[in-house]
């Protein structure tokens, strides 16, 4: 392949383009060639509108979905098992949890080919990881199609080996992370500290049920809220559960991009703005810069779209708790870059008068509550949001 010769700039120019268009990363161009659609966009209302090819390497169908501020981080797909059918078997060298939209199946896990296999049942709103390069195969129990979601961390092994075939057909057992014991994909409730933030955590390889598990109080987002964060085979791949009460909506707080949620029950919207706008952008004339993305169960939105920290802000309209789940690839906001032992605080739920990144109530946009209020009044949802939330402290 021919190239060109590079010049020297003449004194006083600098040299490159300096307007370029970015490349498409080694993972870009295995997406590209798996035949499938790529969907790239701030989000989506339901994920069954999604459209979907037929997908030679897994077998059924399926979309990548990347959305904005993702990129390099995590990856993601939808796949449609077909009725009575079966995905084909797979292996790989990255991490993988599945989410099921709709369906119900089971899911065979090995070591090697012909080697003792786990195998268990899951329903829709059910949350298994597969351990990895571990040999996997979805199977459909319903003469209707299953649809599921898949999160995980290929893009950064794809785009650090640049080789498709090192990263599918690698012959290398990660033993530790896999286990012939009856129990490794029996649902485990107990709930202690996470080693990072301290906050409610589950050991457990398969949450059965998602969408109506109990859930450890918080408060972290807003008057009873509920979380917990699964901790799944030794996985990098961090994601937690949350829910806001019927008639309550989240202080907005930022951080910089990984974050999507997906909606597990319920219905609502998220706004996202840049933090370089401030804590009230409406009020300050940027209301034209706000993303808004309403969404319901299988709807997902992405938290902070531009790479830079962006505030976000999620609000529950639906007469049902409303549920979420948020999935971050392996950039949990408490493992932020820095030397091992250097002081952190949890910014993203400490407000913005205490050093961290989250708004109070009293010191949001006038424009947010009256709105939420209104939206409330339209779905015949009563509101939760007291007075009292909002005023000054004392």
């Amino acid at each position: 392949m021919g190239h060109e010769d590079w010049v020297e700039p003449k004194a006083g120019q600098k040299a490159g383009f300096g307007k370029f268009k970015k490349l498409a990363t080694p993972y870009d161009a295995f997406m590209e060639s798996e035949g499938i659609p790529v969907f790239r966009e701030l989000g989506m209302h339901d994920i069954r509108e999604l459209p979907l090819a037929p997908w030679k390497r897994v077998g059924g169908s399926g979309s990548y979905i990347q959305l904005y501020g993702t990129e390099g981080k995590w990856g993601s797909y939808a796949v449609e098992v077909p009725g009575a059918g079966a995905l084909n078997p797979e292996k790989h060298l990255f991490e993988k949890i599945y989410l099921v939209v709709e369906g119900r199946g089971s899911t065979e896990v090995w070591l090697e080919d012909g080697g003792d296999k786990q195998i268990f049942e899951w329903q829709k709103g059910s949350i298994f990881s597969i351990p990895l390069n571990a040999w996997h195969r979805i199977v459909n129990a319903s003469s209707q199609p299953a649809l599921l979601q898949a999160g995980t961390t290929a893009p950064i092994v794809i785009n650090a080996l640049q080789n498709p075939e090192a990263v599918f057909n690698n012959s290398f057992v990660f033993a530790e992370r896999f286990s012939t014991d009856r129990d490794f994909y029996k649902e485990k409730t107990e709930v202690e500290p996470d080693p990072v933030r301290g906050l409610a955590m589950r050991r457990t390889n398969f949450v059965p049920d998602a969408i109506d598990c109990e859930l450890p109080l918080d408060n972290r987002r807003s008057p009873g809220y509920r979380r917990v964060e699964p901790y799944m085979t030794d996985n990098t791949f961090y994601f937690w559960i949350g829910q806001h009460e019927v008639g309550r909506y989240s202080k907005a707080h930022a951080h910089t991009s990984a974050a999507v949620l997906i909606c597990l029950k319920g219905k609502g919207y998220t706004y996202t703005w840049p933090e370089h706008l401030g804590p009230t952008p409406w009020k300050d004339g940027y209301g034209d810069q706000v993303r808004r993305l309403d969404y319901k169960q299988g709807g997902m939105v992405t938290a902070a779209p531009g790479g830079a920290r962006w505030y976000h802000q999620h609000f529950s309209v639906s007469s049902e708790p409303f549920r979420l789940t948020a999935w971050f690839g392996p950039h949990n906001p408490g493992r932020d870059p820095g030397p091992p032992g250097a002081p952190h605080i949890d910014y993203t739920a400490m407000d913005i008068t205490e050093g961290g990144t989250s708004i109070p109530y009293h010191l949001e946009d006038p424009f947010i509550r009256k709105e939420y209020e209104e939206t409330l009044a339209r779905e015949g949802v009563v509101s939760k949001m007291e007075p009292s939330l909002y005023e000054p402290p004392s």
